[in-house]
C-alpha cells in the first residue's frame, strides 16, 4: 500500500480514484487486496471480471468444471471456442487480458475441507458462487472458523439472494442460521432444474463483487445479519433479518 501509483495506473483507474470515498489511498487498498472466488460459473464469472477491472491485486479462482455450451448464456468470461476447456484456465487468460497486472491463482479441483483450508488462509475476502448446499455450508463453516469476510450468492429463475458475513464479529449470524432444514435439495440452486435468466446471474455476480469492494474500502453499508432478496422479474428488492440461533 505504500508504493506510489504509476501514471498508467492513475489513468486506468481514474474514474474510481476521483470518487471522494475512494481516492488514491482507496485504490492502493484495492491493488493490495486478495480475493478468493469459489465457483467460476454464472456468479463467479462477472464477479471476477469486475474485480479484475477494479484493480484487485490477487484473485484466487476455484472450479474443477469444464465449459459447456449451456454455460454460455450466463457465464460471461467464456465463449464458443472454449467449450470443453477448463473454466479456471480459460478464466485466467481472460482476466489477464482485462488486467495484465492482476495475479490470478487457479485451483482446478473439486472443493473439499482439506484443500480449502490450505488456501483460505492466504485470502482476506471470499466469494461463494457455488450451486450446491454441501459446498456452501463447507465454505460458511471454514470462513467462520478462520474469521474471514464471506459474500455468498444464490440464483434461480428470476431471483437472487445475497448474504454477507463478517466472521471477525463472533456474534454475526451465518448461513446455517438462515437455512435451518435438516435436508435441503440442491434443485433450488441448480439452473439445470429450475432455469435461470442469464442477466440475473450477471446482476447478482456483479453485486457480489460490489460488496467485496465496499468492504476493502470500508465504505457504505453491508448486509451483515440480513439477506438481500432480489425479484428481478417484478423489480422487488427486500432485506430480511437473519437471527442467530442458539446452539
Amino acid at each position: 500500500m505504500s508504493r506510489k501509483l504509476n501514471k498508467k495506473e492513475i489513468e486506468k483507474f481514474s474514474r474510481q480514484i476521483i470518487l471522494k470515498n475512494i481516492g488514491v489511498l482507496g485504490q492502493k487498498k484495492i491493488l493490495s487486496s486478495k480475493v478468493l472466488i469459489i465457483g467460476m460459473g454464472g456468479l463467479g464469472s462477472p464477479a471476477a471480471d469486475f474485480l479484475a477491472r477494479s484493480g484487485v491485486g490477487t484473485l484466487g479462482i476455484v472450479d474443477y468444471d469444464i465449459i459447456s455450451l449451456s454455460n454460455l448464456h450466463r457465464q460471461s468470461l467464456y465463449d464458443e471456442k472454449e467449450i470443453n476447456q477448463s473454466k479456471v484456465k480459460m478464466a485466467k487468460k481472460k482476466l489477464n487480458k482485462i488486467n495484465s497486472k492482476v495475479r490470478v491463482n487457479i485451483f482446478n479441483f473439486k472443493l473439499d475441507k482439506n484443500k480449502f483450508e490450505k488456501i483460505i488462509k492466504k485470502y482476506d475476502y471470499i466469494i461463494d458462487g457455488t450451486d450446491n448446499f454441501k459446498s456452501k455450508f463447507l465454505i460458511n463453516d471454514l470462513c467462520l472458523k478462520h474469521k474471514k469476510y464471506l459474500v455468498t450468492g444464490a440464483i434461480s429463475k428470476f431471483d437472487g439472494h445475497i448474504f454477507t458475513f463478517d466472521f471477525r464479529n463472533k456474534n454475526i449470524a451465518s448461513l446455517r442460521d438462515f437455512y435451518q432444514e435438516e435436508i435441503i435439495t440442491d434443485e433450488v440452486l441448480n439452473c439445470e432444474y429450475e432455469g435461470i435468466l442469464g442477466t440475473v446471474a450477471g446482476i447478482v455476480g456483479v453485486m457480489l463483487a460490489n460488496e467485496v469492494l465496499k468492504q476493502i474500502l470500508s465504505i457504505g453499508k453491508n448486509l451483515n445479519g440480513f439477506i438481500l432478496i432480489l425479484d428481478l422479474l417484478n423489480l422487488s428488492f427486500r432485506k430480511v433479518k437473519i437471527k442467530k440461533r442458539k446452539k
